[in-house]
Formats: C-alpha cells, structure tokens, sequence
C-alpha cells in the first residue's frame, strides 16, 4: 500500500514555506470557508476561535478615515467590517483560493474592498502607505522568516502607526493538536523552533506552520523597531462550546490557546 507522506518537524526554506502555503490555502479554501465561514461572517472581526470580536476588544483603536492593511485577509471578513467603520481597508493574501472567497463574500454583502494576491515578506505597498496593519491568525504562522514581515510591517506603517496580529499561543506547541483530553499532555519541547510540516510521498512540504516563542515574537518586534503595548491572551468564555480544530472547551479553560500582540511604531 503507497503511504500518503508523512507529518513531522524539521526545517524548511523561505520557499518551500512559501510554495507550501500558496498551494495549501489554493486547495483548502473551499473546506476552510464551508467549516469556519459562518463563525468568521461576511462582514466581522473575529480574532481567534474563542470569538472575541473587535467590536468587543477595540485592539485598533479608532478607525475612522484610517488607512489600514488586513495581512493574511483570507476571505477578507474583518476588512469589510472595517470599512463598515469608516475606514480605508486593503486586504492581502498570498492565496489566489482564498482571495475568490473573499471577492465572492463582497459581491454577497455589498462591501467592497480592494484585493491584493502578494507575498507578506515582500509587501507592494511604499513606505508609510499604512495608519494601521492587522492580521487574525494570517500569515506570521505561514512564513520561515517572520522578522522579515516584521520589517515589512514597519516600513509601511506611518510614524505612530498600529501593528496588531493575533497567533498561536506559543504555549500550545508543547502538546499535541487534539481538543480532547490526549490534548491536556505535554509531548513537545516548548524551544524546539523547528515547524510543523506535512509532506507528501517525494518529501515536498504541503503544509508547513512555524513556531516561535513568546520571547521570540518580542524580540521580532523589537528588532523591526516596534514597542509592544499589550499581549492578550483570550480567556475561553462561558457558552461558548464550538471546536475549532485543537482549540476547544476544555484546553481553552485550561490553558490560552491565542495570544494576541498589540504594538506600535513610534
């Protein structure tokens, strides 16, 4: 019997990351949007699978005539609902897949908003064309060097200009990604920085995720010149019971499952 491939970690290239992801997200659009498009909505800001909203959170501050680049936008649910707040949106993603949702949800609700298909370490946008850069769970997992997002991030954004992004908690790369109990067990090294990668039989990586740690995440902002004003860690809320693959209530009342960074570039 042919084996289909293999699930492992180990290093990767900024281009076998990047071929990864594209290819991924081109081929996962469809199933991700029929899972998760309801929860996400035409038109909201959710942050992360606990369903904190922006509307509730009011991360960014506020929007109005604000200038701001969704990263990672998917099928763009949060920059329609900026716009809906009076703001300027622009939403990018390297998934050409994902940017068909996103065009087919604006046709859908009415909201518009610019599309852009690009790569986030090589951002098409001139320096200082951004008030605001945000991202819920939308590239940083998906590139092998996010200092360089980083970098990016800051020479688009203005003097003053906002950068918040939502991961992973670092913390959830110790256990396994089960939302039941063999979840609960500690079964991976906490430093251990190499990414999750799927492979197919000839050893091609068809999914790849990368880990950093907290310190990690910080000493990337620091570096691109940012200044971390908060770090929220999402609390799992009462009634809400929806499984959203590793994430679920039993880990999220244990332990956080998000973390959220909120920083600036002075």
């Amino acid at each position: 019997m042919e084996s289909s491939g293999s699930v492992g970690r180990r290093p990767v290239t900024d281009a076998e990351s990047r071929h990864a992801g594209r290819r991924w997200w081109d081929g996962d659009a469809d199933a991700y949007q029929a899972e998760h498009g309801t929860f996400l909505g035409d038109a909201d800001f959710v942050w992360c699978p606990e369903g904190l909203r922006e509307a509730d959170a009011g991360l960014l501050g506020d929007l109005s005539g604000k200038r701001i680049l969704e990263l990672g936008c998917g099928a763009a649910s949060c920059a329609r609902w900026l716009r809906g707040r009076g703001a300027h949106p622009v939403a990018l993603d390297l998934s050409a897949g994902m940017l068909r949702h996103a065009a087919a949800a604006s046709a859908r609700c009415g909201v518009p908003v610019p599309l852009v298909q690009a790569d986030a370490m090589a951002l098409p946008f001139p320096d200082g064309a951004f008030d605001i850069v945000c991202t819920a769970f939308g590239a940083i997992p998906f590139v092998a060097d996010s200092a360089a997002v980083m970098r990016e991030v800051a020479r688009v954004l203005i003097p003053g200009g906002l950068w918040v992004f939502s991961v992973t908690h670092p913390i959830r790369w110790i256990f396994l990604d089960d939302p039941g109990e063999a979840g609960l067990t500690a079964v991976h090294p906490y430093f251990d920085r190499r990414p999750y990668v799927e492979q197919d039989v000839s050893g091609v990586p068809t999914y790849v995720e990368q880990h950093r740690t907290l310190g990690d995440r910080i000493r990337e902002l620091v570096a691109a010149g940012f200044v971390l004003r908060d770090l929220v860690e999402p609390e799992w809320p009462e009634g809400h019971e929806q499984i959203w693959g590793q994430w679920s209530p039993l880990r999220g009342r244990l332990f956080p499952g998000t973390a959220i960074f909120v920083a600036d570039r002075p």
